[in-house]
């Protein structure tokens, strides 16, 4: 684990092994390795982060009052991920009941913004008490509920799909959200973090549920806008979306983005031909699902596929790019990470 390991990462700078992160919510793998347990230790994953060797970790902020309190928010429940399901939760009936419900919406209207001064100074003190508390790794800013994310946080998947069906109204919509989140990239920018992660969700593992012309035409432009004051403020800005984005690689980095962090199933092998000189990834062909129910085999496959493309890439961090989830048998998952520190330098 080293803090300069992770950000000479990510400053394209030479480092001895590859860099790493993961995303790990299995906690009989945590107490496998530090044994702590997480249900009753507030510090139990610190030390596993400790332990596996994290020099990066992923974290944002959206501010010190949730939406819930501001304004409407569709919660669409939970289905059971975390140990013995204590993460379950069901649905709420949306607020929102019809179309125009939802193509009158304003983000900015209903959820308000936060005071600059206020939230930059909340911003600043959330990032240096984190970044002290870890001084081995890397620790970002961010915001997670950008502009896809933010429709799907308050319509939910359903009344989202009903708004975008009529895309020239859906752009004000989204505007709203556009708006809200520069708010907080303008505060980010203003505070001494190093590094920023937008997160915004804008497709699913099959691809784009909207039409690809209106993510080049109203969504790529305003994330390139979200990015200016970052830059500006020589802040390096990673790009983070599940699903599969494949198609979409190139507009994200014109727009600006300095790294990109994604699943396996957008393809790093595209990613690291064209950008493994000059920009970030995050990622590797390693699944979860090959985690759980694969053999060390078929886990040893994946990472020496990614292995063969990444090593000479500057920027690249490993991670298991879809998370490493409670059902992950602990077996496999410390084969893994032996397998990766035996062969992660450069």
């Amino acid at each position: 684990m080293s803090y300069d390991i992770g950000i000479r990462t990510l400053r394209l700078e030479p480092t001895p092994r590859l860099a790493h992160v993961e995303y790990c919510s299995n906690y009989a793998l945590a107490r496998a390795v530090t044994g702590r347990d997480p249900r009753t230790d507030s510090g139990a994953m610190t030390a596993f982060e400790e332990a596996w060797d994290y020099d990066f970790i992923w974290t944002v902020n959206d501010g010190p009052v949730g939406w819930h309190a501001r304004g409407r928010v569709t919660d669409m429940g939970h289905a059971e991920f975390l140990e013995d399901g204590v993460d379950r939760r069901e649905a709420a009936p949306c607020p929102f009941v019809d179309i125009d419900d939802v193509l009158e919406f304003d983000a900015v209207e209903e959820y308000g913004l936060p005071n600059m001064d206020e939230l930059v100074d909340y911003y600043e003190r959330w990032y240096t008490t984190s970044q002290a508390a870890r001084p081995h790794q890397v620790w970002p800013g961010g915001y997670y509920k950008s502009i896809v994310s933010g429709a799907i946080q308050t319509f939910g998947w359903e009344m989202l799909l009903l708004g975008a069906s009529q895309p020239d109204r859906f752009t004000k919509v989204l505007d709203g959200f556009f708006r809200l989140t520069l708010h907080h990239m303008q505060a980010w920018a203003k505070t001494s973090v190093e590094v920023i992660i937008q997160h915004d969700d804008m497709v699913w593992t099959q691809g784009p549920f909207m039409h690809p012309d209106f993510y080049r035409e109203v969504i790529f432009p305003r994330y390139a806008k979200l990015w200016e004051p970052l830059h500006e403020a020589g802040k390096i800005v990673l790009y983070c979306s599940d699903g599969t984005f494949t198609e979409f690689i190139d507009d994200i980095y014109a727009a600006g983005a300095d790294g990109l962090i994604f699943e396996p199933t957008t393809s790093l092998d595209y990613c690291v031909e064209k950008y493994g000189q000059t920009k970030a990834i995050v990622g590797s062909h390693v699944d979860c699902r090959t985690l759980t129910f694969g053999t060390r085999e078929d886990i040893r496959v994946e990472m020496d596929r990614s292995l063969a493309v990444v090593k000479d890439c500057p920027g690249f961090i490993w991670a298991v790019g879809n998370h490493i989830p409670s059902n992950v048998p602990v077996d496999n998952a410390l084969f893994y990470i032996d397998y990766l520190r035996e062969h992660w330098q450069r």
